[in-house]
This record gives C-alpha cells, sequence and structure tokens, in this order.
C-alpha cells in the first residue's frame, strides 16, 4: 500500500471520511489488484515448471480479465438490487480459495480455472465499492475518497508482481499465491471488520431500466469510439508487460522473476502522468492530447527493439507515459457522451477495456512465435494507431469531467452520488 494512501488517510478528519472506511475501502482496492495481475512478472518461470510454451502461460492473465469482461455490466445491476457491503465482503472472502488453490495447481489448465474464478470475484470489489462511495458520502468526500481508493488500486497492481516475483525468486511460485492468498485472507478480515453497513443505499425493483439503455449505448457513436479507446488501453499494456518478460528472460539478459517483477516500477511515472493528462484535457484539445500519447507510446515501442536494458526500460517507462493519460481521457468522456444511464455507459466501458487486455495476451502471442518480440511491439503499434483513428473521429471539444487511471484497474468517471458505476482495475 503506497504512502500516499496512508497519508491521505491520516488526513481524512472524523467528519468528512471515517478512517476506517477509508482504510477498508483502500484495503479492497489494494487486495483486488494484486491478485489481478500476480503471474505477469512470472510467466517464464510457469512454462518451465508446467513444461507448456512461453505464449500458452500467457493465459494466466487473460484469463481473470476475461471473467472480469464477462462479469462488470451485470454486477452493478445486481448490487442495486441487493446491497453494496454484502458483496464486497463476500467476494473478498471466496477470492482466498482460488488463490490458495493456484498454488496446488498441476496443470496449466488448472491454474487458468483458479485465475478465471478469481477474475469472477474480483469485479463484485472493485465495481461495487464505488457504488457503496457514491451512495454514501457526499459528492466532495466521494471524488476524494476516489482518489484515495484508486492509490490503493495502483499500488495493489505493482505490489502483486513485484511481491509474488520476490518470492518466487526466494521459494517458488506456488509460495508466491501462497503470499497474496495471506495477504487477500488480511484483506477480507480487514474488510469484514471495518467497513461499515451502507446506510444510503435504495433498492432498485427492477433491471428492466438498465437493460433498455444498452442500445442506446451501443448505437451511441461517440461511446462505440470511446470504447474502443479502451479496449486499446489495456490491450497495450497486457501485450506489452506480458511479452517483455519473455524477452527479458531470454538470453543476453536472463532476468528473474525478483528482476522482471521490479520493472514494473515504470509503472510509477504513468501514475503520475494521468492526473497531469487531467489537468491538461480540461483546458486543451482531447485529440491533440490523445495523438501526443499516441506519439510517446510508439518511441517507447521503438526504443524497446534496442539491445540495451536501460534503453529497454526507458521505452516501457515512455509506453507508461502515454498510455496511462489515454486511460483518464477516455474514462472523463465516457460520462460526456452518454446521454442518460451513464452506470451502464460506464460498465460497457470496462467489459471493453478488459476485452481489450484478453486479447492483447491473445493475439500477440503468434506473432512472437514467429518474429518474437518485434512482431508483438508492431502489433501494439498498429492497435495505438487504430485508437488514435476511432478517438479522433469520435471525441469532440467538451469539458473532460477527469476519469481515473488504470493499473488497474480503476476505469470509472468520478462518481455522482446515488449513481453506481462499474469500475476496473
Amino acid at each position: 500500500m503506497s504512502l500516499q494512501s496512508l497519508s491521505a488517510v491520516s488526513e481524512t478528519s472524523p467528519g468528512s471520511i471515517p478512517k476506517s472506511t477509508a482504510l477498508a475501502l483502500i484495503v479492497a482496492g489494494f487486495a483486488t489488484f494484486v491478485n489481478m495481475w500476480c503471474t505477469q512478472a512470472i510467466l517464464p518461470v510457469l512454462a518451465k515448471s508446467l513444461h507448456v510454451s512461453p505464449a500458452l502461460t500467457g493465459y494466466t492473465v487473460t484469463a481473470p480479465l476475461v471473467a472480469t469482461a464477462a462479469m462488470a455490466p451485470l454486477i452493478g445491476m445486481v448490487s442495486d438490487r441487493f446491497g453494496r457491503r454484502v458483496f464486497i465482503r463476500g467476494a473478498a472472502l471466496l477470492l482466498v480459495i482460488p488463490t490458495v488453490l493456484a498454488a496446488f495447481s498441476t496443470s496449466l489448465g488448472m491454474l487458468i480455472a483458479c485465475r478465471f474464478a478469481q477474475g469472477l470475484l474480483l469485479p463484485f470489489i472493485f465495481t461495487i465499492v464505488i457504488a457503496y462511495i457514491s451512495d454514501e458520502m457526499s459528492p466532495a468526500n466521494a471524488m476524494k475518497m476516489v482518489g484515495i481508493y484508486t492509490s490503493g488500486t495502483i499500488s495493489g497492481g505493482f505490489s502483486g508482481r513485484l511481491i509474488v516475483g520476490f518470492v518466487t525468486a526466494l521459494f517458488n511460485w506456488r509460495a508466491g499465491f501462497l503470499a497474496i492468498g495471506l495477504i487477500t485472507l488480511a484483506a477480507a478480515l480487514t474488510i469484514a471488520f471495518l467497513l461499515p453497513k451502507e446506510k444510503r443505499f435504495n433498492p432498485t425493483t427492477g433491471i428492466s431500466g438498465a437493460l433498455a439503455s444498452f442500445p442506446n449505448h451501443l448505437s451511441n457513436k461517440r461511446l462505440l469510439g470511446t470504447y474502443a479507446v479502451g479496449f486499446g488501453v489495456l490491450f497495450t499494456l497486457t501485450s506489452v508487460f506480458t511479452f517483455i518478460n519473455f524477452r527479458l528472460a531470454e538470453a543476453p539478459y536472463y532476468l528473474g522473476p525478483a528482476a522482471l517483477g521490479a520493472i514494473f516500477i515504470v509503472y510509477l511515472g504513468g501514475v503520475a502522468a494521468s492526473p497531469v493528462a487531467g489537468r491538461l484535457g480540461a483546458r486543451m484539445n482531447r485529440r491533440m492530447l490523445m495523438a501526443g500519447c499516441v506519439g510517446l507510446i510508439l518511441a517507447g515501442l521503438g526504443l524497446t527493439l534496442f539491445a540495451s536494458l536501460w534503453v529497454i526500460c526507458l521505452g516501457l517507462l515512455l509506453v507508461c507515459l502515454g498510455v496511462f493519460p489515454q486511460q483518464t481521457l477516455a474514462t472523463g468522456f465516457v460520462g460526456i457522451a452518454a446521454r442518460g444511464a451513464k452506470s451502464t455507459a460506464v460498465g460497457l466501458y470496462v467489459t471493453s477495456y478488459y476485452i481489450g487486455g484478453s486479447f492483447g495476451g491473445i493475439i500477440p502471442a503468434a506473432a512472437w512465435h514467429s518474429t518474437g518480440w518485434a512482431g508483438c511491439a508492431a502489433i501494439t503499434a498498429a492497435v495505438q494507431l487504430c485508437m488514435l483513428g476511432f478517438a479522433w473521429k469520435s471525441w469532440r471539444d467538451a469539458p473532460l469531467r477527469i476519469g481515473n487511471s488504470p493499473d488497474g484497474p480503476s476505469a470509472h468517471p468520478s462518481p455522482a452520488p446515488h449513481t453506481s458505476p462499474p469500475g476496473r482495475g
């Protein structure tokens, strides 16, 4: 958990956001994304241990993304009917089971099944947390709490890769999953004891209204273009940070799981760039900012083709500096482009986002087998150029409502009171 998160909690006065509530929500975000991406730094190790090709281990990254994409648009509607806390607490506790079972997987198929089960549970936490915040807090406190919560999700995404990488280096990958399982259990107990029961929740009587809004959103060309951008954002992150591991695990680098986990520190540069993009987007042309982000990413991909490890790391940093602000720009535009039923509009964005991540772990695999990292970089560059085309056609000059940066993760516009936007990471 980041120092920024803890500092924000300590500065929260009892009259605004209770410290215990803030801590429970930060822990919820941390626990979600510490699980989501935990295999990404150990894919080469999994390939050797389970006697499969490196590309196949990428499905351990893809599986939870596919499950999350399938569940995200439905969970908000279920939560609107039956409540918030019961799902957050229950999912956090149940998440321990597939996480621990993953440590005892005897085949890649079993490990993928455990990861898929994790993905079915994760959106019950991060999607509903945002609805909980929206219901229980004033608009000003909700915006503040979402920022604090987001730092927890970012910390979780980074820490999951780092922890599993280092534990795998010290022991083995199974111990890495057990470590994540213990962290998840501690988080679930923290949430169970500290998260207060909702006081302002008003259950809905049905889901027909939400379902009726889907055709409207899917016929909105501005939303469709933004969904395409969301698809490309997580495609890029998943493609780059999955297959670069295989390159760096081979000659002449031979990086182990701990070093591969540490590579993800470049994420922190992208996290810092996201709020800057939000502020610039409020004053500048969104499409020009998108073009600048694509330029940074293409330059970064070019640098990763060089042999020097330091140049490769610089290239990865440039990718993060470009792709994280893209998420900020896209999530902010969803709320602007949606014509009513914004909760389901965000849910569809989240689904598109995670579908993109799923394809980012699959499509470049063929290129890896045939042309290596250069092919993966070329596919990612093509996706970025397509994203720019969609953004250029779909986005118009309008005030940006600043969204949250991904990793993780959480992809939603700032909440308004009594709305329930599904979330990311």
